[in-house]
């Protein structure tokens, strides 16, 4: 195998990656590049959250101890955001207790994060309990929340400038 000619590119920009990289193990994220790692990252630099550093339970809390639940989506790829892989009454007790940040992205680039509250969102939970429900208790797999819910009933706390 031959390496392609942009490799050299690559290894001129990977200092910066490792840069970017020593930032983010600075708040938790092991990985800029699983998870959302990266979008994860800037996130909570621009919110001021602090990150768990774990899969488990919410994603961030603020400075008094609040909890929320993060999510992001790409614009360029989706209309909307996704939830989690079993969704369940268990699941959803946990979502029904915080509020949600949305961020939105075109690619790489942050536009706009709403804040949802639960209350915002209950028609949703009400829908997927429902389901699971009927479902004989069958988890539900990533069940979606559209953007334009997000920019219909979302609060909207940061739009990028310029």
């Amino acid at each position: 195998m031959k390496p392609h000619r942009d490799t050299k590119e690559l290894d001129r920009l990977f200092p910066y990656i490792r840069e970017y990289q020593a930032l983010a193990s600075k708040h938790g994220i092991g990985d800029i590049f699983q998870d959302n790692g990266g979008k994860l990252l800037q996130l909570l630099l621009i919110t001021g959250l602090k990150g768990y550093g774990s899969r488990e339970g919410n994603d961030a809390r603020d400075e008094q101890g609040k909890e929320y639940e993060l999510k992001s989506v790409n614009v360029l790829l989706t209309q909307s955001f996704s939830t989690h892989h079993h969704m369940n009454p268990v699941i959803l007790a946990k979502y029904r207790k915080v509020d949600w940040l949305m961020a939105i992205y075109e690619g790489i680039e942050l536009q706009k994060i709403y804040r949802m509250t639960p209350a915002a969102l209950e028609p949703y939970f009400t829908k997927w309990e429902t389901k699971w429900h009927e479902s004989g208790g069958k988890d539900i797999n990533n069940p979606k929340i559209p953007v334009k819910f997000v920019v219909e009933h979302g609060e909207l706390i940061f739009q990028k400038t310029g």
